[in-house]
């Protein structure tokens, strides 16, 4: 079960936003990841709890930040409710979309999970319902996912696999690269791994 920590920053300016303490691993349900999300000067400011299935379909998801909370599941494309903190308001939302993104870098765990591409396929287009903090209001985009490479690297803890994406985004043309090993992002924009302490886990076939 890997724990680590997360630096987020804005992948243009490189401003700080935040650290991600997470920790994840495989199970009977598919994969489940947990996290607490605090400010650069170290104060709470949400948390993320998803759940995704075999197949990388999610379960379950639970995201909330100071004001706001989404819980949301793969049913009839993604169905979710938004509520304020008080729970008084409340909003419900279906897309037919196939999962979920935002700023965490579960998403992109998930998305990779999901789509479970070849080395030099065609590019897979996939639809996301987004939500970013702080107000975590939904919105669908299309991303185009490319797995570039797959390399086996060596460690102290034996092979480590490296995969790399090409992820664009249907609508600004903006690319990104991104380096997953197993269930941790060890690069990405707006993402840098800062700590890990058990080496990723790796997905059964």
């Amino acid at each position: 079960m890997p724990r680590g920590r997360y630096a987020l920053h804005d992948p243009h300016d490189h401003t700080p936003l935040g650290v991600e303490q997470f920790h994840c691993a495989p199970g009977h349900a598919g994969w489940r990841y947990v996290s607490q999300l605090s400010s650069p000067s170290g104060n709470r400011t949400g948390s993320v709890d998803l759940t995704i299935d075999a197949l990388g379909r999610p379960l379950r998801l639970e995201l909330q930040t100071t004001d706001w909370r989404v819980r949301g599941a793969a049913l009839d494309g993604v169905t979710w409710v938004r509520t304020d903190a008080s729970g008084e308001h409340a909003t419900e939302g279906n897309v037919a979309a196939h999962t979920f993104t935002g700023m965490s870098p579960a998403f992109l765990v998930a998305a990779a999970r999901l789509l479970r591409l070849a080395p030099g396929a065609e590019p897979t287009r996939l639809r996301l319902v987004a939500l970013t903090a702080p107000v975590l209001a939904p919105r669908t985009l299309d991303q185009s996912w490319a797995l570039l490479k797959s390399e086996a690297h060596a460690t102290d803890s034996g092979p480590l696999t490296v995969e790399t994406y090409q992820v664009s985004d249907a609508d600004t043309g903006e690319v990104q690269t991104v380096h997953l090993a197993g269930d941790v992002v060890l690069a990405a924009p707006g993402i840098e791994l800062e700590d890990l302490d058990t080496p990723p886990s790796t997905f059964p076939l």
